[in-house]
């Protein structure tokens, strides 16, 4: 049995899961006799968040007196024969005790963000030998969970913040490429204007925890900033490119940038990543980040830093044991940095280009969806 807590505007709901031959059956089974109770019908989902939602219906009047229990039945709607959840022993029939609508199903164990849903229902009424009488199953409904809201993302940052070390510090941000990116006649990149030779904002990438809400959202360009313990330089190696642009790092980050957290993820390694957005004040990718994103003090965070010295010069500093994705909402001009060739080692494995989050690493997950 598992309590579903209550929202301030519906009911406490009380659900438990029916087991049924090892997967969640479909929404066109029945469970006991079908019986004349109301179908439940015009099925509405509200107060959609990353990892629960409001369900409500209208029902005709006859047979209302009768109902004791609500069947809903919840599947992903990319597999409507067998549920993919994360825990495989928990079946998607869920059994509610009649209570007024709307009313509130909520766990991480059954919803992910960013997930496309089916819905049905039934009523039910409990019989004296334990079973249950039902109606017929309602029309199928679909909808989307959210992502994650600016309280998920804190707990996120929490845990990054646990996770972070002490801190490094660096004078550049860069960028690797394969050498045709930054020749001027290549056209084949959508991330550069050739003819102006400037780099641009591109829409991110699905990387990174599934509920993220700039994960396909957000337009920017990737940097890093992480140097090398024994040197305090960049790396020689990268999995994107041979080629690096090199920028002084007040250029894109100084006193009129803002700097938001935007995930905490791992790829089923013992290193995590942490993203980052630099937006300046008063841009579009700073009006997008604004109510999404957790806002960081520039001077003082447990990521990435910039302080201004008594002589009015910056310093920057970056968390040694995370390593950091800076997103800079703006385009770049080539001409404010250099392109050089490293030579170190393309290690493309290390990519995060659509990488997938470690679902059970305790490290950077959190108690809602995956």
């Amino acid at each position: 049995m598992t309590e579903v807590p209550s929202s301030p505007s519906s009911p406490g709901v009380e659900l438990k899961s029916l087991q049924l031959d090892g997967c969640a059956a479909s929404a066109d089974s029945g469970i006991g006799d079908v019986d004349d109770l109301p179908v439940p019908q015009q099925i509405q989902i509200t107060n959609i968040t990353c990892d629960s939602f409001k369900v409500s219906w209208d029902m005709d009047s006859r047979g209302q007196d009768r109902i004791t229990h609500y069947f809903i039945d919840l599947n992903k709607k990319e597999d409507k024969r067998c549920n993919k959840f994360k825990h495989m022993d928990v079946p998607t029939k869920l059994v509610a005790k009649a209570v007024p609508l709307p009313m509130t199903v909520r766990g991480h164990w059954f919803l992910s963000p960013r997930t496309e849903y089916t819905v049905a229902a039934q009523t039910a009424a409990k019989k004296p030998d334990g079973e249950y009488s039902v109606s017929p199953w309602s029309e199928i409904v679909e909808f989307c969970t959210a992502d994650y809201s600016t309280v998920h993302l804190k707990q996120l940052l929490q845990k990054a913040e646990a996770t972070a070390g002490r801190m490094l510090p660096f004078t550049v941000f860069y960028r690797n490429q394969q050498e045709e990116y930054f020749q001027q006649e290549s056209l084949e990149y959508r991330s550069r204007d050739a003819q102006c030779s400037r780099m641009l904002p591109s829409v991110k990438d699905n990387s990174g925890s599934h509920g993220s809400p700039i994960s396909g959202k957000l337009e920017g360009i990737f940097f890093s900033c992480n140097t090398e313990f024994n040197t305090g330089k960049p790396p020689q190696d990268s999995p994107y490119g041979p080629y690096r642009f090199q920028i002084q790092a007040g250029r894109l980050f100084n006193q009129n940038t803002n700097v938001y957290f935007g995930d905490f993820y791992c790829m089923y390694t013992s290193y995590h990543y942490v993203i980052l957005v630099l937006a300046p004040d008063g841009s579009t990718g700073d009006a997008f980040c604004k109510g999404r994103l957790p806002l960081l003090d520039r001077s003082h965070n447990c990521f990435l830093t910039c302080t201004e010295e008594e002589d009015g010069s910056l310093s920057f500093h970056h968390a040694q044991d995370a390593i950091l994705e800076v997103i800079y909402t703006e385009p770049v001009e080539l001409s404010l940095g250099t392109v050089v060739q490293i030579s170190g080692h393309q290690l493309r494995s290390l990519s995060t280009l659509n990488a997938k989050k470690d679902p059970s690493c305790k490290i950077c997950n959190i108690s809602v969806g995956r």
